[in-house]
């Protein structure tokens, strides 16, 4: 590391920034456990529409991922982060009104899609800026550590989230999560306001053309791994319930381990190269969403559940410095922005049709499904640490 940036300064520039990252995604945190239970059985849909509510968020995330990099670069990261507090209570406002119409399931379900989207659109801008207005203060030398911090934020924010959520929809119902999902980030708002601001990047920026062509073959294994999460995120409360278990301890045994790692070992993609970190972790993970499908009992799917967050903790900070890395360095908000728009499209696709496959053969095979598709990431990685062919030269044969 720069001598010039030392351990304590890193801590000092980042940890605003993180703390921002993690009271916005508190908000989401709350509602992960519950969303699924709400639409299931307080609106009586299918595991279909459970998986559209879930993944309408990642799409509309997707779509506005590339706008919420530009925005980052031209206007600032924490101009980006401002955006997407704002869009984040007016998300809660929308949760707010689908209750209006509870006796019209359909109305209902239709306006609760509205509030996904602009949930989805306020987390692209939230997580875009903050990525961007880390990687300014920490420097490019802490790539891998400084997406890490960010990442450790947002799980922590889920561990803390789901059993907030559950207690209040236990006791308030769904109102208490639209109320909550108003009023933080206008909080998160005074925040932000006292974090230093960088100047916007230099006019000059890389197509987006030339960011995809970096970036690509980092961002296919990202959306690969993420299947895992796209399981837990919108079907794991629904397997807990299938199977009589507490829903909550799933989540934060996923979160816990997830954090610790990225605390304890985030400057591993720096150290040894996010490929080779990347390689590891996906094995981990795709273990853990095996033991979730096979477990007969409580405690070997919590073994699960904590085997597939610590799988998955340095998977985007591992695949993440690869596409860094390639990246223009004036485009670093874009290229942000364009890697993690994998990991909204295989959300985006992966929650419907992860509840189709639980709708014909079961809540189980959700968790099998995905396994098998995070054993495949191994050979993106694999293909990052061999040097023979740029990956970008093979994406512009691929698009020429």
């Amino acid at each position: 590391m720069d001598t010039s940036r030392s351990s304590h300064g890193l801590v000092g520039a980042l940890l605003p920034v993180t703390g921002v990252v993690f009271t916005a995604f508190v908000v989401i945190g709350l509602a992960m456990p519950v969303l699924p239970l709400h639409v299931h059985q307080g609106l009586g849909r299918g595991t279909f529409v459970v998986g559209l509510v879930a993944g309408s968020q990642f799409a509309a995330a997707l779509v506005a991922r590339v706008w919420a990099g530009k925005h980052a670069d031209t206007r600032g990261p924490k101009h980006a982060v401002v955006v997407g507090l704002f869009a984040s209570a007016m998300a809660g406002l929308t949760y707010l009104l689908s209750l209006r119409f509870a006796s019209e399931p359909a109305t209902s379900v239709t306006i609760l899609l509205l509030g996904r989207a602009l949930l989805g659109a306020g987390e692209s801008f939230i997580i875009t800026g903050a990525q961007a207005w880390g990687l300014a203060l920490a420097g490019p030398e802490n790539t891998g550590r400084a997406l890490a911090w960010m990442g450790t934020a947002l799980y922590a924010a889920f561990a803390l989230g789901a059993p907030i959520g559950t207690t209040l929809y236990g006791t308030y119902g769904f109102v208490a999560i639209g109320l909550a999902t108003t009023l933080m980030p206008l909080a998160t708002l005074l925040l932000a306001a006292s974090v230093r601001r960088v100047a916007p990047a230099a006019r000059a920026r890389a197509s987006l053309r030339d960011v995809l062509a970096s970036v690509w073959l980092p961002g296919a294994g990202l959306a690969l791994s993420s299947f895992g999460f796209g399981a837990m995120t919108a079907f794991v409360s629904l397997l807990f319930a299938a199977r009589g278990w507490t829903v909550w301890p799933a989540f934060t045994a996923f979160a816990v381990p997830f954090v610790v790692v990225r605390v304890l070992l985030g400057h591993l993609p720096d150290r040894i190269g996010g490929a080779r970190v990347a390689l590891f972790f996906v094995v981990v993970e795709a273990a853990g969403l095996a033991l979730l499908w096979a477990a007969p009992w409580f405690a070997l799917a919590l073994i699960g559940a904590v085997l597939t967050g610590f799988g998955y903790s340095l998977v985007y900070p591992g695949f993440g410095v690869e596409a860094i890395r390639r990246a223009p360095g004036q485009s670093r908000g874009l290229a942000m922005g364009a890697y993690t728009a994998f990991l909204d499209l295989t959300l985006g696709l992966a929650s419907p049709l992860l509840g189709l496959i639980g709708g014909v053969a079961g809540i189980g095979a959700v968790f099998l499904t995905s396994a098998v598709i995070v054993a495949c990431a191994p050979v993106v990685a694999l293909r990052l640490m061999r040097p023979a062919r740029p990956a970008e030269h093979l994406f512009h044969e691929l698009t020429a």
